[in-house]
Protein backbone atom coordinates (compact mmCIF):
# COMPACT_ATOMS: atom_id res chain seq x y z
CA UNK A 1 0.00 0.00 0.00
CA UNK A 2 1.38 3.59 -1.10
CA UNK A 3 2.49 5.75 2.09
CA UNK A 4 0.67 8.40 0.84
CA UNK A 5 -2.70 6.09 1.79
CA UNK A 6 -2.02 5.80 5.35
CA UNK A 7 -1.64 7.96 8.24
CA UNK A 8 1.48 8.21 10.58
CA UNK A 9 0.56 7.18 14.10
CA UNK A 10 1.78 10.11 15.93
CA UNK A 11 1.56 13.73 14.48
CA UNK A 12 4.41 15.91 15.28
CA UNK A 13 2.99 19.73 16.17
CA UNK A 14 0.44 20.68 18.26
CA UNK A 15 -2.63 18.31 18.42
CA UNK A 16 -6.07 18.74 16.73
CA UNK A 17 -7.96 19.20 20.19
CA UNK A 18 -5.47 22.27 21.10
CA UNK A 19 -5.31 23.72 17.83
CA UNK A 20 -9.72 23.58 18.10
CA UNK A 21 -10.10 24.77 21.79
CA UNK A 22 -7.31 27.50 20.98
CA UNK A 23 -9.45 28.44 17.57
CA UNK A 24 -12.70 28.70 19.33
CA UNK A 25 -11.32 30.29 22.54
CA UNK A 26 -9.78 33.08 20.10
CA UNK A 27 -13.20 33.59 18.06
CA UNK A 28 -14.96 33.18 20.56
CA UNK A 29 -13.10 35.78 22.58
CA UNK A 30 -13.21 38.55 19.88
CA UNK A 31 -16.68 38.07 19.29
CA UNK A 32 -17.70 38.62 22.82
CA UNK A 33 -15.06 41.51 23.53
CA UNK A 34 -17.26 42.78 20.23
CA UNK A 35 -20.08 42.03 21.30
CA UNK A 36 -20.25 43.18 25.01
CA UNK A 37 -18.16 46.46 25.31
CA UNK A 38 -20.15 48.35 22.51
CA UNK A 39 -20.67 51.65 23.33
CA UNK A 40 -23.87 51.22 23.53
CA UNK A 41 -24.92 54.01 25.69
CA UNK A 42 -28.73 53.58 25.39
CA UNK A 43 -29.04 49.73 26.96
CA UNK A 44 -31.63 50.66 29.32
CA UNK A 45 -33.61 51.61 26.54
CA UNK A 46 -33.67 48.36 24.40
CA UNK A 47 -36.40 46.18 23.88
CA UNK A 48 -37.82 43.59 26.42
CA UNK A 49 -37.43 40.98 23.70
CA UNK A 50 -33.83 41.49 23.81
CA UNK A 51 -33.78 41.58 27.42
CA UNK A 52 -35.26 38.54 27.39
CA UNK A 53 -33.31 37.13 24.92
CA UNK A 54 -30.11 38.20 26.58
CA UNK A 55 -31.33 36.47 30.19
CA UNK A 56 -32.74 33.11 28.93
CA UNK A 57 -29.14 32.76 26.97
CA UNK A 58 -27.74 33.84 30.56
CA UNK A 59 -29.57 31.17 32.36
CA UNK A 60 -29.00 28.33 29.98
CA UNK A 61 -24.45 29.37 30.26
CA UNK A 62 -25.03 28.76 33.66
CA UNK A 63 -27.57 25.84 34.01
CA UNK A 64 -23.97 24.27 30.93
CA UNK A 65 -22.08 26.01 33.68
CA UNK A 66 -23.41 23.99 36.78
CA UNK A 67 -23.63 20.72 34.72
CA UNK A 68 -19.50 21.36 34.22
CA UNK A 69 -19.11 21.76 37.93
CA UNK A 70 -21.63 18.58 38.87
CA UNK A 71 -18.60 16.50 36.42
CA UNK A 72 -16.06 18.34 37.95
CA UNK A 73 -17.08 17.37 41.31
CA UNK A 74 -17.88 14.00 40.68
CA UNK A 75 -14.96 13.24 38.81
CA UNK A 76 -11.92 15.73 39.80
CA UNK A 77 -9.19 14.08 37.41
CA UNK A 78 -10.97 16.08 34.34
CA UNK A 79 -10.04 18.97 35.70
CA UNK A 80 -7.28 19.35 33.64
CA UNK A 81 -9.37 18.59 29.94
CA UNK A 82 -12.45 20.49 31.42
CA UNK A 83 -11.28 23.70 33.15
CA UNK A 84 -10.56 25.43 29.50
CA UNK A 85 -13.87 24.90 28.30
CA UNK A 86 -15.42 25.64 31.76
CA UNK A 87 -13.87 28.79 31.76
CA UNK A 88 -15.10 29.93 28.27
CA UNK A 89 -19.12 28.65 29.32
CA UNK A 90 -18.24 31.02 32.23
CA UNK A 91 -17.12 33.82 29.91
CA UNK A 92 -19.96 33.38 27.84
CA UNK A 93 -22.84 33.82 30.75
CA UNK A 94 -20.86 36.80 32.04
CA UNK A 95 -21.42 38.11 28.12
CA UNK A 96 -24.73 37.57 28.46
CA UNK A 97 -25.43 38.96 31.90
CA UNK A 98 -23.56 42.13 30.82
CA UNK A 99 -26.17 43.15 28.48
CA UNK A 100 -23.92 45.74 25.89
CA UNK A 101 -21.50 48.58 27.26
CA UNK A 102 -21.63 48.01 30.98
CA UNK A 103 -18.93 46.15 30.96
CA UNK A 104 -14.82 47.24 30.32
CA UNK A 105 -12.19 45.44 28.52
CA UNK A 106 -10.43 44.95 31.77
CA UNK A 107 -13.36 43.62 34.19
CA UNK A 108 -13.24 40.15 33.61
CA UNK A 109 -12.38 38.68 36.66
CA UNK A 110 -10.15 34.99 36.14
CA UNK A 111 -12.08 32.43 36.12
CA UNK A 112 -11.98 30.16 39.48
CA UNK A 113 -11.33 26.63 40.16
CA UNK A 114 -13.33 23.59 39.72
CA UNK A 115 -13.67 23.09 43.56
CA UNK A 116 -14.16 27.08 44.32
CA UNK A 117 -16.96 27.42 41.19
CA UNK A 118 -18.65 24.47 41.96
CA UNK A 119 -19.79 26.01 45.27
CA UNK A 120 -20.32 29.33 44.01
CA UNK A 121 -22.53 27.92 41.33
CA UNK A 122 -24.71 25.99 43.65
CA UNK A 123 -25.10 28.49 46.24
CA UNK A 124 -26.28 30.88 43.26
CA UNK A 125 -28.63 28.79 41.84
CA UNK A 126 -31.46 27.16 43.64
CA UNK A 127 -31.82 24.66 40.58
CA UNK A 128 -30.88 21.00 41.86
CA UNK A 129 -27.37 20.08 40.63
CA UNK A 130 -27.57 17.99 37.70
CA UNK A 131 -26.82 13.98 38.17
CA UNK A 132 -23.70 13.06 36.80
CA UNK A 133 -22.80 9.60 35.44
CA UNK A 134 -19.83 7.18 37.66
CA UNK A 135 -18.17 6.44 33.87
CA UNK A 136 -16.14 9.44 33.26
CA UNK A 137 -16.40 8.75 29.93
CA UNK A 138 -20.23 9.01 29.85
CA UNK A 139 -20.07 12.12 31.55
CA UNK A 140 -18.20 13.66 29.09
CA UNK A 141 -20.60 12.35 26.53
CA UNK A 142 -23.16 13.93 28.53
CA UNK A 143 -21.76 16.93 28.60
CA UNK A 144 -21.17 16.78 25.52
CA UNK A 145 -25.10 16.14 24.38
CA UNK A 146 -25.82 19.09 26.59
CA UNK A 147 -22.89 21.67 24.51
CA UNK A 148 -24.67 20.15 21.75
CA UNK A 149 -28.34 20.83 22.23
CA UNK A 150 -27.64 23.95 23.77
CA UNK A 151 -25.72 25.47 20.68
CA UNK A 152 -28.88 24.08 18.40
CA UNK A 153 -31.19 25.58 20.52
CA UNK A 154 -28.53 29.37 20.20
CA UNK A 155 -28.54 28.47 16.26
CA UNK A 156 -32.43 28.38 16.19
CA UNK A 157 -32.20 31.76 18.32
CA UNK A 158 -30.75 33.44 15.55
CA UNK A 159 -33.53 33.75 13.77
CA UNK A 160 -35.07 36.55 15.54
CA UNK A 161 -31.95 38.03 17.28
CA UNK A 162 -31.40 41.50 16.65
CA UNK A 163 -27.50 42.25 14.86
CA UNK A 164 -25.12 41.80 18.19
CA UNK A 165 -27.27 39.43 20.23
CA UNK A 166 -27.04 37.28 16.82
CA UNK A 167 -23.55 37.60 16.60
CA UNK A 168 -23.24 36.75 20.12
CA UNK A 169 -25.00 33.75 19.65
CA UNK A 170 -23.94 32.88 17.39
CA UNK A 171 -20.67 32.88 18.36
CA UNK A 172 -21.48 31.03 21.73
CA UNK A 173 -23.04 28.15 19.28
CA UNK A 174 -20.23 27.67 17.75
CA UNK A 175 -17.64 27.75 20.45
CA UNK A 176 -20.40 25.13 21.88
CA UNK A 177 -20.45 22.80 19.16
CA UNK A 178 -16.27 23.28 19.44
CA UNK A 179 -16.63 21.74 23.05
CA UNK A 180 -19.13 19.53 22.24
CA UNK A 181 -16.46 17.80 19.68
CA UNK A 182 -13.60 18.05 22.04
CA UNK A 183 -15.76 16.85 24.77
CA UNK A 184 -16.46 13.06 22.40
CA UNK A 185 -12.72 12.89 21.00
CA UNK A 186 -10.94 10.40 22.55
CA UNK A 187 -8.03 11.32 24.34
CA UNK A 188 -5.66 8.04 23.31
CA UNK A 189 -2.92 11.01 21.40
CA UNK A 190 -1.43 12.52 24.46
Amino acid sequence: MPSYLTAPRSRPGPRRRSLLAGAAGVASAALLAGCTDSADSDADERPSATRRLRAAAAKDSRQLLGRYDAVLAAHPSLAERLGPLRAEVQQHAEAFEGGGGNRSKNSAAPAPSPSASASASASASAAPSPSVAKDPEKALRELAEAERRLADRRDDALVDAPAEEGRLLASVAAAGAAHAYLLTEPEDDK
